[in-house]
């Protein structure tokens, strides 16, 4: 079966109206979303009874967990779990900032459940993963912006399966650096933070958010000797001058690892997508990328912040 997929996979789909905390719409503008070019179809398998994507969803499910892959309905979940990888989402699903290409819901977070890091390294376990990611809404009402709790899950997890690499997917945390310090105590193998988009568009896309911040994080990431990792989303009206530019910032920051994936608009309140990028024109921006020095690179209309990304790790 083949489906079009409505949303950059991101974080965990809120219904429209189940959310007590998510009253305000994102813009003024209702804009009906886009009609899915040829090359945004996927064929997508379905679980049948003990093979992995049904084994990964049993396990998640059980210990009341979030996968990326699986509430922002990824079309790369099946591939990914038969190949031992996932993506957690920790710290709850209500998001301190609002950015308009996300579909998280907004408002204050629940305070934080303190045996979640000890379920997910259980999780891991038990699923034999080869490589998890773990990633987290921005908890700006917590003084170290929930670090403390990406540090615990990391240790907990290296304790119940040594074996597994493990790469983390962090908010800015508003660029502290004893934030950041608690993070690499933890020595997670890779860290990534996402760029998303290009500066010109920071103010209107994600005003929350700072790009010379998240430059300085990623910098400050590469010089204590982290693989460091970014990514970029493409169709939300950026210019190739601009792109040129991120790519260049991104390298000059000291990142190594780099996904370029297309925006898709999560509801009608949010951002409209500017333009469908051609598959050809990430694979030239992957050409780009290259020679500019990147070491490893996923661009395409599906790819994501963890896509093959225990492939890319092993590189």
């Amino acid at each position: 079966m083949i489906f079009h997929f409505t949303k950059w996979p991101h974080f965990k789909k809120s219904k429209e109206g189940m959310n007590p905390l998510k009253k305000k719409p994102r813009s003024k503008n209702i804009s009906p979303r886009a009609v899915h070019p040829e090359w945004m179809k996927v064929r997508v398998s379905f679980p049948t009874e003990g093979d992995a994507l049904s084994k990964v969803r049993e396990e998640v499910e059980s210990k009341k967990l979030h996968t990326v892959c699986e509430s922002a309905s990824c079309p790369n979940l099946n591939h990914c779990w038969n190949r031992r990888t996932a993506t957690y989402m920790l710290s709850g699903d209500i998001c301190t900032r609002r950015c308009q290409y996300c579909d998280v819901a907004f408002g204050k977070p629940k305070p934080l459940d303190l045996e979640e890091p000890e379920r997910v390294a259980r999780s891991v376990a038990e699923l034999g993963l080869r490589h998890v990611v773990l990633t987290a809404v921005n908890r700006d009402d917590l003084k170290d912006g929930g670090a403390t709790h990406f540090a615990e899950t990391i240790t907990k997890i290296k304790s119940y399966l040594p074996t597994c690499s493990i790469e983390v997917l962090i908010p800015d945390f508003k660029a502290k650096e004893e934030s950041l310090e608690i993070l690499y105590d933890a020595k997670p193998n890779i860290i990534n933070h996402n760029i998303e988009t290009v500066e010109r568009l920071f103010p209107t896309i994600t005003p929350q958010k700072n790009y010379k911040r998240s430059l300085e994080v990623l910098s400050h990431i590469s010089k204590h000797g982290f693989l460091t990792k970014s990514g970029l989303i493409l169709g939300l009206g950026e210019k190739e001058e601009d792109v040129k530019q991120c790519l260049d910032d991104l390298y000059t920051h000291g990142v190594r690892m780099l996904t370029i994936g297309q925006y898709l608009q999560p509801g009608p309140t949010h951002y409209p997508v500017q333009e469908f990028v051609k598959p050809e024109v990430f694979e030239f921006w992957k050409e780009t990328a290259y020679k500019i020095g990147f070491k490893t690179i996923a661009s395409g209309p599906l790819v994501r912040s963890s896509y093959h990304a225990d492939e890319y790790f092993s590189e």
